[in-house]
């Protein structure tokens, strides 16, 4: 197998002279007209993937930013070197026990993907995780006993993308699901694996999305598939040793706003077929222990309503959780029995309470794990049970200020244990145990990161005024003391990062590849605006559909409050948002581009307004509950006629901006950003600071492989730092050995 070693940028005699000017898109108009409004698109054209030209024009555009960034590649050399000096390139993740065998991850140094391992569980009354032997070689066991199930670099070998979709064993532990994506467009290849002879049966699903969810015999293998706009719309069957030709639709969601997935419950004994929208939801139950009755629709849906199911034991009772929004948008968790059972025969549990956002609920024998935010902070509730029930109901607590907190996994229905995920923007991932029985909370592993302290830095939530009185809130962190002496304070130079769509937080955590630009003096801030979930659903209704400018006025507040309270400059603070956090940066380019010196926007959702009037692409339709139907309603249409970045490109000023797309990007297509760069060209002089980047085979998560995403990574935070006047300025901190290592501990996450 050839090893991905890491690479250095280099030019040669026959490399092609770089550009002495950005390229210029063609100008070909196309006119459309809706509910009588006329608008011309210029540049539509490049929308055709296939065609040599528009292959031509992106390349061109890569050439451009190559010549316009050739000073930064000796920073970004030595960014992607501090972030693989800090790395611990040969590590293991921390072993979870399922049914006999302790499951965990391995990575390698020179390794770009790792492999996933098993051992057999020697003691079945211990539960602490068992110690690997953490610098083990590739070809030699973590832990006695080991078997490698995936791996990883040997599937990716020969293919320039490699993602896995998912890996799933079946209950009696021979039969491996796992699905591969080799072109970054997200429609997997499903195929199995049997554990016993090593052997990789010739069974091959094709445009799977996820991965797969087994039958409890182990001989059927549940998946899902996706329509032509890329909507997952159907769950099928698949008997193991059989061709998918043969698979069995089990059930067609046929309303194009909803989507459908399949899981099995924590106590393996119900398989959920689960369809929802932005919402609404409804779920079917097949209980394998009476698999001839067939699945059974716990609720009809109905307009509004979201709710999801657990399967629970409770006082020796089997009932279902369920988690829904009847009594309160923040979402209850009632108990019904295993039966179709309407709202109001749903038994409180944990009642409503509008000062908390309930957002999961995890079932096992002795306890139940609730996850929760409230004050924009994430939480973890333990609800113990007993013989009589339901017993004592509190918080784990942590002492930090900022922190992100999540249940971790643990796949066994009887453990007595709860894993937990923790991580600050100060403080590295963290895997801990919590023993229910005696409160003790274990902390197994601790992201080793080289040359790095805590304690060296420091970590604020500070809250900005929006335009209509809402509080924002911000989490930042940077070194302490690089603002200067306390008293004499000086503004420093900060990254602002933002997304606000989905109900999707966006919550302080580390990172490794952060602590180069915090280490040469800047800050970093997350603008918690709203259509994020930070602070309940109401968070995010205000940042959707017709309130989505919010989103964007938000931004320009925490922007202001960094000014105003001293933090920096607008001269000294560059944005940063990716997807529809790209819409975000794309409207604040429009709206509100004297905030900033320079504005980064990754896969960005741009044009909103085209996708959204096209049902035939992927999520458009989907969407609709998200922005609006532009089609069917003029408002929806003006609306965002009024903010998307694409329809507002003009002659203004404009800050330096770097766009980053993939080829075969199927949540945003990569024509948005590249006609978005094309017109803001068009209106400005040839605008030679608006930089696109195009990678020719990833997908919307970008480059795959872990020595790709840093240099991936190395080139914008360069961008950054030059536009903060940092580009030359050496690191605080010196990357060498461990300052912080756990003695003892298992291993964190590769």
């Amino acid at each position: 197998m050839a090893s991905t070693e890491p690479r250095t940028e280099s030019t040669t005699a026959t490399d092609p002279a770089p550009p002495t000017s950005p390229p210029v898109a063609d100008r070909r108009p196309v006119t459309s007209e809706h509910h009588g409004r006329s608008r011309t698109d210029d540049y539509d054209w490049l929308r055709e993937k296939d065609a040599p030209e528009v292959t031509a024009y992106l390349q061109a555009e890569n050439a451009w930013t190559a010549a316009r960034t050739d000073h930064l590649a000796g920073l970004r050399e030595r960014i992607f070197e501090e972030i693989r000096a800090r790395t611990k390139e040969t590590d293991l993740s921390v072993p979870t026990r399922n049914r006999g065998w302790w499951y965990y991850g391995r990575s390698f140094e020179g390794r770009e993907y790792g492999a996933s391992c098993r051992v057999p569980i020697t003691d079945k009354a211990d539960w602490m995780p068992p110690i690997p032997a953490e610098d083990a070689s590739p070809d030699e066991p973590a832990l006695p006993g080991e078997q490698v199930l995936l791996d990883h670099d040997a599937l990716a070998e020969g293919h320039s993308f490699y993602s896995v979709g998912g890996v799933s064993v079946s209950l009696d532990g021979r039969w491996l699901a796992y699905s591969t994506d080799t072109v970054g467009n997200e429609r997997y290849v499903l195929q199995v694996k049997d554990l016993e002879t090593g052997e990789v049966l010739d069974d091959r699903v094709e445009g799977v999305l996820g991965g797969g969810v087994w039958s409890p015999d182990g001989r059927d293998v549940y998946y899902c598939t996706v329509d032509e706009s890329w909507r997952r719309d159907k769950v099928w069957r698949h008997r193991v040793g059989t061709a998918q030709a043969d698979d069995v639709l089990v059930f067609h969601e046929t309303d194009e706003r909803f989507w459908v997935g399949i899981g099995r419950s924590r106590s393996q004994r119900f398989l959920v077929i689960a369809s929802g929208s932005k919402n609404t939801s409804d779920c079917r139950y097949l209980d394998t222990d009476h698999p001839d009755a067939g699945c059974v629709l716990f609720h009809p849906r109905r307009e509004g309503l979201e709710y999801g199911l657990e399967h629970a034991v409770i006082a020796g009772e089997d009932v279902f959780l369920v988690a829904h929004n009847a009594t309160g948008a923040d979402f209850e968790i009632g108990m019904a029995p295993i039966a179709a059972t309407p709202p109001e025969a749903w038994t409180p549990l944990i009642p409503y309470d509008e000062r908390v956002r309930l957002e999961d609920v995890s079932a096992y024998a002795g306890h139940l794990v609730v996850q929760q935010r409230s004050g924009g902070l994430t939480q973890l509730r333990i609800l113990e049970l007993g013989d009589q029930g339901v017993g004592d109901d509190y918080l784990i607590e942590f002492p930090e200020e900022l922190y992100t907190v999540g249940g971790g996994g643990g796949a066994q229905f009887d453990q007595p244990t709860v894993r937990i995920g923790y991580t600050s923007m100060t403080v590295p991932s963290s895997v801990y145990d919590y023993d229910v029985r005696s409160r003790e909370l274990t902390l197994l592993k601790r992201q080793p990161v080289r040359g790095h302290d805590p304690a060296a830095y420091e970590e604020h939530r500070l809250w900005a005024t929006a335009d209509d009185g809402e509080r924002i809130p911000i989490s930042l962190v940077c070194r302490k003391g690089a603002r200067g002496p306390s008293g004499q304070e000086r503004p420093i130079p900060f990254l602002l990062y933002g997304y606000g769509a989905y109900e999707i937080s966006s919550d302080p955590s580390f990172s490794v590849a952060r602590l180069s630009l915090l280490d040469r003096g800047a800050g970093m801030a997350i603008a918690h605006v709203r259509g994020g979930g930070e602070m309940g659903r109401r968070w995010y209704d205000g940042g959707k559909l017709m309130h989505k400018r919010n989103t964007f006025s938000d931004f320009a507040a925490c922007a202001r409050h960094l000014v105003e309270t001293g933090w920096t400059t607008h001269d000294l603070l560059v944005a940063e948002g990716g997807s529809a956090g790209g819409l975000l940066i794309g409207a604040v380019a429009n709206e509100y581009a004297d905030l900033f010196a320079g504005l980064v926007a990754d896969v960005p959702f741009v044009d909103a307004l085209t996708s959204m009037l096209d049902a035939s692409l992927p999520l458009t339709t989907a969407e609709y509950d998200e922005w609006g139907n532009p089609s069917a309603d003029p408002d929806a249409y003006d609306y965002m006629a009024g903010y998307a970045p694409y329809e507002n490109v003009d002659g203004r000023p404009y800050p330096p901006i770097l766009a980053t797309t993939s080829v075969n990007d199927t949540r945003v297509l990569y024509v948005e950003p590249a006609k978005w760069v094309a017109r803001m060209r068009a209106t400005g002089a040839g605008r030679p600071d608006v930089l696109l980047k195009t990678e020719l085979s990833a997908g919307h998560g970008g480059v795959s492989g872990r020595y790709r995403a840093w240099r991936d990574r190395a080139f914008t935070q360069a961008w950054i730092l030059d536009r903060m006047g940092l580009a030359d300025v050496t690191p605080v901190t010196p990357v060498g050995e461990d300052t912080h290592p756990m003695s003892g501990a298992a291993p964190d996450q590769p």
